[in-house]
């Protein structure tokens, strides 16, 4: 795995990313308050089969930010942008919460680029309770008052085997940019309706994966978006809560590798993808 990083001219900014194996791109995208790291079961396991680059959004990681307040349409052209900056012109395309919205946001604005989705944990037309949690939450990360540790209670549960990777989320969250995590929060809390209206837009099939248990994004969403797109299947991972892709990595790598399957088998050839 090696770490690259990659200027944006366009932005004025610089992207860091971490890279591992070869084949089709299959580009990952963390949630608000992470970094490319949050990815580590998803790297080893996905690299087998693809070029797997893991990137560290704006104000993220070593990821610079943007210096304005920004919209989750910024994020997408963000990403857009890096994407061109890539030997590829067709990408397989993975988010996680915030990562995620970027996610559908990129198939739908630029379906040309966008050969597969995956919508991890993503948000969907949230409630006006939900909508107000988010809301209040970006006030006090703006605010700078704010316990960047609250989120931990809803995205892992008391098992004692999620306890080390809790510890591992939550160092992550101490070590954030606070203007970075405060302005991705902000595209975050408007952004779960910006491109709600727009899901049958999205050419390429779309997996959309939550946990049964994830307060942020619940099952319903999850079906809501799968049916709203042309492509859309839903999966719902049981007992599984936020942060899915680490604590229930073996189900979440199984899921993508069977839905990317054909784009991993017409390029690779290196091994077959388990089934």
């Amino acid at each position: 795995m090696t770490r690259k990083t990659q200027q944006l001219s366009e932005l004025g900014l610089q992207v860091s990313y971490l890279e591992a194996g070869q084949g089709t791109p299959l580009v990952l995208i963390h949630g608000v308050g992470m970094n490319a790291d949050a990815w580590f079961p998803q790297m080893d396991v996905l690299s087998r089969y693809f070029r797997v680059i893991a990137v560290d959004m704006p104000g993220h990681g070593e990821s610079s930010g943007f210096r304005h307040p920004a919209t989750l349409k910024d994020y997408v052209q963000w990403l857009a942008l890096f994407l061109q900056t890539q030997p590829e012109r067709s990408f397989a395309v993975a988010g996680h919460s915030m990562g995620a919205l970027i996610t559908a946001g990129i198939a739908i604005d630029y379906p040309q680029w966008v050969n597969h989705a995956i919508v991890m944990s993503g948000v969907f037309k949230r409630n006006d309770s939900a909508r107000n949690a988010v809301l209040k939450r970006a006030q006090e990360l703006a605010s700078g008052n704010v316990r960047l540790d609250a989120p931990l209670d809803r995205w892992f549960s008391d098992d004692h085997h999620e306890q080390p990777l809790r510890q591992k989320v939550g160092t992550w969250l101490q070590q954030v940019n606070l203007d970075g995590y405060a302005r991705a929060y902000q595209a975050f809390a408007a952004g779960d309706r910006f491109y709600s209206e727009r899901w049958n837009e999205m050419q390429c099939p779309v997996l959309v994966m939550t946990g049964e248990l994830d307060a942020n994004s619940n099952p319903d969403m999850t079906r809501q978006m799968a049916q709203a797109a042309r492509q859309g299947q839903a999966v719902v991972v049981a007992n599984a809560k936020h942060m899915l892709n680490l604590t229930d990595a073996d189900r979440v790598n199984e899921e993508i590798l069977s839905f990317l399957k054909p784009v991993a088998a017409a390029v690779t050839q290196k091994e077959p993808v388990k089934e």
